[in-house]
């Protein structure tokens, strides 16, 4: 019979970004600001120890060695977030109906899209940021799954149901992520 050995990673943090871990809940604060996630897998356990953050599991099995990595790329992401930010870039794509797109408080509002009577809404989570500039839609923010949903709800909204999708190409499309 083969024992596993213990699994530890080891994720560097940079100058300028202050790490607090309590409770098994990651806070990170960095120039842009602030972001914060509870862990509840069970069988990983987060240290910090000076400038490094440590995932630790003993006697992994699978799903085990499959959680230190998400772990590591979500605090990895938190980083990021913090230092550089994430921006996505979108397009405005329309044949015949000029489609008005903009944001209110926690929504975005689209009117005329198809001609439709009655405008459609796409969600802004978290604190992601969306700016219209003419036919150019912009999402910032630090946490990248905030971003990633806006984006996705945006998209979601626009999406053509009953007609020949080659024929009618109106949306709300990603161009590039940054």
């Amino acid at each position: 019979m083969v024992v596993a050995a213990a699994i530890r990673e080891e994720i560097e943090v940079p100058e300028g970004v202050e790490v607090i871990i309590d409770n098994n809940e990651v806070s990170v604060k960095g120039p842009n600001g602030k972001d914060s996630r509870k862990f509840t897998y069970p069988h990983v356990s987060i240290k910090e120890d000076g400038d490094k953050v440590i995932l630790e599991t003993a006697f992994p099995k699978k799903k085990d060695k499959a959680m230190i990595g998400t772990t590591r790329a979500h605090i990895n992401n938190m980083i990021v977030g913090v230092t550089d930010g994430f921006e996505y870039h979108m397009k405005i794509v329309y044949a015949h109906f000029p489609m008005k797109v903009e944001p209110k408080k926690d929504t975005v509002v689209i009117t005329n899209f198809l001609g439709e009577k009655y405008p459609r809404t796409a969600k802004i989570v978290g604190d992601s940021k969306v700016v219209v500039k003419g036919d150019e839609v912009t999402i910032t923010g630090i946490n990248k799954e905030h971003v990633g949903q806006t984006m996705a709800n945006l998209e979601q909204a626009t999406k053509i149901k009953g007609r020949d999708p080659r024929v009618f190409q109106d949306g709300i499309y990603l161009t590039s992520k940054e």
